[in-house]
């Protein structure tokens, strides 16, 4: 989608970039030319990761070891980085944790594992990088992915649904504040992507994959290439003026489920001529 050499002399910082969308994030800014450094809890799975896409691109990635739910483990990740890399431009935060569960069942530990590491850990790394950045007098892209249900709330994953409407706020409320340093601050909302690791925990036995993809107007779901792509964008320079924005990327999913009437598209051309028919003979109000 951009031109080669696009992040050329540039550090992207991404938080669980060893799988899944973040792995598809750093292999696009890796072609790109970024130099990236991801960071997540499995050391083992970061570095077989950086190994492949480093070899593919013939760009250095970075893993770095990070449980983003310490404060601690944090701030030492930030100075392996320093050390390795100096400050990033492009901060990702993708690192998520999510299951489905009736919210009767749920335990405070459960609401804490997932609230930890997506509201608790976006904000330690947002935190930790921007006061850095700060001190250092450097601009940085900042970019939280989310969820469509970020906005709406959801049923069954109610941790997940109120951790990353935290996000949203926080990212929203940064936008405004540090803006005056160069920091710019932008939201992804993605739809269903399928990844190995998202959908064993969200759709464990597979059967509600179809209707997922029935209430895809585009019909289908997406693909990680494509959420790195407009990742991409959002992070570069052709993007310098978009800050504090919300993106909704899930293939027309989210309004589909808000129109009342969408699921009129499974009535049948026999069933439409009757009910015309039916409102055409209709008289006064």
């Amino acid at each position: 989608m951009l031109p080669i050499g696009a992040f050329n002399n540039k550090v992207a910082f991404i938080t669980g970039g060893g799988t899944g969308l973040g792995r598809a994030m750093t292999n696009t800014l890796s072609q790109l030319g970024a130099q990236c450094v991801i960071a997540s809890r499995k050391l083992d799975v970061l570095q077989q990761a950086a190994k492949e896409i480093s070899s593919q691109t013939g760009n250095k990635v970075h893993a770095v070891q990070c449980d983003i739910r310490d404060p601690e483990a944090v701030s030492c990740c930030v100075d392996q980085m320093e050390t390795l890399t100096g400050l990033p431009d492009v901060i990702i935060n993708n690192a998520a944790g999510n299951f489905v569960c009736p919210s009767a069942h749920l335990s405070p530990n459960a609401w804490k594992s997932i609230t930890d590491i997506v509201l608790n850990g976006t904000a330690f790394v947002t935190l930790e990088l921007g006061k850095r950045l700060i001190q250092n007098q450097k601009g940085a892209s900042f970019l939280a992915i989310t969820t469509i249900y970020a906005e709406s709330g959801s049923g069954f994953v109610v941790p997940s649904a109120s951790a990353k409407a935290g996000v949203e706020a926080l990212y929203k409320s940064l936008a405004g504040e540090w803006g005056r340093y160069g920091h710019r601050f932008n939201i992804i909302q993605p739809g269903p992507i399928k990844t190995k690791g998202a959908f064993s925990r969200l759709d464990p036995t597979g059967e509600f994959e179809k209707l997922m993809i029935n209430r895809m107007p585009v019909g289908r779901l997406g693909k990680p290439a494509e959420i790195a792509n407009l990742a991409a964008y959002l992070s570069s320079d052709f993007a310098t003026w978009m800050s504090g924005a919300v993106i909704r990327f899930d293939g027309g999913e989210y309004v589909f489920m808000a129109g009342e009437f969408n699921h009129l598209q499974d009535v049948s051309p026999d069933q439409w001529k009757m009910m015309e028919a039916k409102i055409r003979s209709t008289k006064g109000s």
